[in-house]
């Protein structure tokens, strides 16, 4: 084993022709430097110019081909079109009674009929001189009423233009005093457009103040964030731009920024670090433009791929709604690797020496050798000494962190989780109050009886109203309704409980699974559950049953990779292990914050909400992705002893001499990137920002100088052993450019 472990340099280098190329670029982009920030420039604006003239918008309309809900709406859609469609409603409420207010009602009923996409518009009150039904719209104290508005599309595709219809059409009520909300699709789509600029500017303040305290300079602390915030405002004109040709969620142009930035920062920041040290050492600023992106640069290339790889593993799910969300990231994950390996070295030419002529502090840049900085030598030493109790303590503190994870409950966070401000936090309030919970997601239970012989429907019409009476988990259901050629029947089942909560998803489960179906047992007819809330559920079934693939994909991808790259399997199956473990701990304080209520209120979270289905799928691709840029950097410098001197041990205390320091801020940064997130309206984007700030922390700090460090240093040299057939076969990817260094 040692013979094939010991391998000499020669056998992993690239081939000089690829590290000549990227040596090339360094040194162009630094020499024509004007030329280069010119062409960034007439980028960014282009991009921007042309996203305001032919960008599309965001929204979160999708469908979910095949399943229950939505083989329910289209049966509804073709045989009785007013019951079907994107339901919404328009919540009324009067401290008097709202029969007071008749001739208003009844105007601005009449004035939402007349709306586009409308297909019916469902009074809430009773016709003059009649009663209100019981479960009606009208509540028993008549104080609050809904107005139920069915559109052809969602209401979030039709934009906010058309909110001006709807407002003029309610003005009548507004004007009598009447309180009047939005709930549902049109509740969403009356929302202030999101603004996360607040936690953009908090995460660059926070990087400043990394970069300064961390290396000294004001100049070397500006240029990781001027590349950073360039590139991913570029990657994101670019994904407005295909946003006009393919549907993306609202929450995808707020991820990629996330996304975007905290990865620009980083990867400029190590070309940055490599680029200063060799300034120190005397290398002329182009030479060591170039040199930098050999080598460093050469790492932030496969970072990237790595990253985007992990990014594409979501397209698994088979729901083009995430496989969407990962693309937009991937996005500007690409502008950031173009932005560190052309406009960096553009800024390196520009500034030249003068890189530290503001300075805070000392500036400092790499250590290595017998020069290391003595914090992080005497650490690197301790852990060597003893690293079974460095690896436990990283174990054990992940474990603990990941408890959580198994009371996990993915569901889909409803409008009362939501602040106050919203006007469909505010409608849902004023629904719960007057008709419970449950009325925020009704289910429509819909019954194709068109293969029924018309003798037998009225058999099945009389077994599917009784599988309904006192159904478990409803709160009410109204009686069946018939189609005009009689070919379908539906009903309205109102749940117990909210939409978000388990008790909501089990009654769509069982309705649809078995209520209904035994219901029409033996008769032919087939029955379906849409509706909203529906549609929720059958996409968390789908996401649930794909979770574990796409984590298997992965997984695989990024074991390949880091084979692939270091010529280990020990190394890769190592790096895949304690990936899953740091992604168990984040997944765990996500739980705990958010469906425990450990902190959620302090977050501006109302209550405890669910683990929004996606997000554990999301999290853990961009997890796993950024995971790989401390896993490359650091092994790539372990790998770069190892090949130099054949000393293990020495090895990795050499890796973390020289990138202890540079992964510690970048990785202060990332967090910050993340966290400043947190302040946004977006419950989703707050659970991510949370999520992604905590298992960055968690990878830089338990994994990386915990966890590596010590597993690296009891696997010897046996980290570096392939065996000779599989050695022959893998690809030969230099992910430091050992031939480029200074």
């Amino acid at each position: 084993m040692s013979s094939s472990a010991r391998r000499a340099p020669s056998t992993t280098a690239a081939p000089p022709a690829k590290r000549a190329a990227l040596r090339r670029l360094g040194e162009w982009c630094a020499r024509h430097s004007v030329i280069v920030i010119v062409l960034w420039i007439v980028a960014l604006a282009g991009v921007q110019a042309a996203n305001k003239t032919v960008g599309g918008t965001y929204s979160d309309d999708f469908s979910l081909p095949g399943t229950q809900a939505q083989q329910g709406r289209d049966l509804l859609a073709a045989h009785e079109p007013a019951a079907a469609g994107t339901a919404s409603q328009v919540v009324l409420h009067d401290p008097a009674q709202l029969s007071g207010f008749q001739p208003q009602v009844a105007q601005a009923v009449g004035s939402l009929q007349q709306l586009p996409h409308v297909l019916s518009v469902q009074s809430p009150l009773p016709p003059p001189g009649q009663p209100a039904p019981p479960g009606g719209p009208l509540s028993a104290d008549g104080l609050t009423g809904y107005i139920t508005v069915r559109f052809d599309t969602t209401p979030a595709l039709l934009g906010t233009d058309y909110l001006s219809g709807v407002d003029a059409a309610v003005q009548p009520l507004r004007q009598a005093g009447v309180q009047v909300e939005y709930g549902g699709p049109l509740g969403e789509l009356a929302r202030p457009a999101p603004d996360d600029r607040a936690s953009e500017v908090i995460g660059f303040a926070v990087a400043i103040v990394v970069l300064l305290v961390g290396f000294g300079s004001a100049v070397a602390a500006g240029l990781p964030l001027l590349t950073a915030l360039f590139a991913a405002v570029v990657g994101l004109g670019v994904l407005g731009l295909i946003a006009a040709l393919s549907t993306f969620a609202t929450v995808a142009p707020t991820l990629a920024t996330m996304i975007g930035i905290g990865v620009g920062i980083d990867y400029a920041l190590f070309l940055l670090t490599r680029h200063r040290q060799n300034l120190m050492d005397g290398v002329d600023p182009v030479a060591s433009a170039g040199q930098a992106v050999a080598t460093s640069g050469r790492a932030v290339l496969v970072s990237g791929c790595t990253v985007i790889i992990a990014l594409s593993g979501l397209s698994v799910s088979g729901i083009s709604f995430i496989a969407k969300l990962g693309a937009a990231a991937a996005v500007t994950v690409v502008s950031a690797v173009l932005g560190a390996l052309t406009l960096l070295p553009a800024l390196m030419g520009v500034i030249g020496r003068r890189m530290d002529r503001f300075t805070v502090r000392r500036p400092v840049a790499e250590a290595g050798g017998d020069d290391a900085d003595g914090a992080w030598h005497r650490y690197a030493r301790r852990v060597e000494a003893r690293p079974w109790r460095y690896l436990i303590a990283g174990v054990v503190t992940l474990a603990v962190l990941s408890i959580p994870l198994f009371s996990i409950q993915l569901g889909h966070i409803d409008d009362g989780a939501d602040s106050t401000d919203f006007t469909d936090r505010r409608a849902y309030d004023l629904m719960s109050q007057a008709f419970g919970p449950g009325s925020n997601g009704p289910l429509t239970a819909v019954v194709d009886q068109s293969a029924v012989p018309a003798g037998n429907r009225s058999t099945v019409q009389s077994a599917v109203q009784q599988a309904l009476t006192n159904l478990p988990g409803a709160a009410s259901t109204t009686p069946l309704q018939t189609s005009p050629d009689g070919a379908v029947l539906f009903a309205t089942v109102i749940p117990a409980t909210a939409p978000q909560d388990r008790a909501t998803t089990d009654l769509v489960n069982h309705l649809s699974d078995t209520a209904l179906p035994d219901a029409v047992a033996g008769t032919g007819a087939k029955t379906y559950v849409t509706g909203n809330t529906a549609a929720q559920v059958d996409f968390l079934d789908i996401v649930s049953s794909r979770l574990f693939l796409i984590i298997a994909v992965v997984v695989g991808l990024a074991f390949l990779i880091i084979l692939a790259v270091f010529r280990g399997p020990l190394v890769a199956v190592k790096a895949a292990v304690l990936n899953l473990l740091s992604i168990a701990a984040s997944y765990g304080v996500v739980v705990a914050v958010f469906q425990w209520g450990w902190g959620g209120p302090a977050l501006g979270v109302s209550g405890k909400v669910p683990i929004e289905s996606y997000v554990p799928m999301m999290m853990f691709a961009i997890v796993f992705g950024l995971s790989m840029d401390y896993e490359i950097f650091l092994l790539s410098r372990v790998h770069e002893a190892w090949l130099r001197t054949g000393r293990s041990q020495d090895a990795v205390a050499h890796a973390l001499e020289i990138t202890g320091r540079v992964i510690t801020c970048a990785a202060l940064i990332m967090v910050s990137v993340f966290a400043a997130f947190i302040v946004s309206d977006n419950i989703v984007i707050k659970m991510m920002g949370l999520g992604l700030a905590v298992s960055v922390l968690v990878d830089a700090t338990i994994v990386r100088l915990l966890l590596v460090p010590a597993v690296m240093t009891l696997l010897g040299p046996a980290a570096w052993w392939t065996p000779r057939s599989l050695d022959r076969i893998l690809p030969h990817i230099d992910a430091e450019g050992e031939g480029e260094k200074p």
